[in-house]
């Protein structure tokens, strides 16, 4: 979803805390949500619980940028409250809009509600001429009908 205020701030301003405003920069291609729980719940500047899955299994969340973006900071949040599960995600980036991909990292956690619901990663990183970024999740790596789901993405 894209939004302009007229008058605001412009498109390449980076709003309070250094965060990139991702509404404004990029595009967002995804393999499914849930209507209840957009990609916008887990992109936009504000509060939101999220974005969800509408299917069990490995999904893919890509973000095309409109003009290539330097990329210092990225931090994702994941929330589990409802069951154990070990997850897999991994990030990926391209500097040709999406025909090629490296590797940035890969990372699996468990999740074991009540105590262990969260997990947060924040990497610093030196990327230049970014024009998409990829996250893969595997929501539970051992099968099953688990779904993906991802509180907060942030790049700065």
């Amino acid at each position: 979803m894209r939004k302009r205020i007229m008058g605001g701030a412009s498109a390449d301003a980076a709003p309070e805390g250094g965060w990139l405003d991702l509404e404004q920069l990029a595009q967002v291609e995804l393999t499914s949500e849930e209507p209840g729980a957009p990609i916008e719940a887990a992109l936009g500047q504000g509060a939101g619980a999220g974005w969800r899955a509408a299917e069990p299994g490995p999904q893919t969340i890509r973000l095309i940028f409109d003009r290539p973006q330097p990329l210092r900071r990225v931090r994702l949040e994941f929330q589990e409250e409802a069951r154990q599960r070990t997850q897999e995600f991994a990030l990926r980036w391209s500097a040709d809009g999406g025909r090629t991909f490296h590797d940035l990292l890969r990372q699996q956690y468990t999740f074991s509600p009540p105590g262990t619901t969260r997990q947060v990663e924040d990497y610093q990183v030196g990327l230049d001429g970014v024009t998409a970024l990829e996250l893969q999740i595997v929501p539970e790596i051992g099968g099953g009908p688990a779904l993906a789901s991802l509180a907060r993405l942030r790049l700065a």
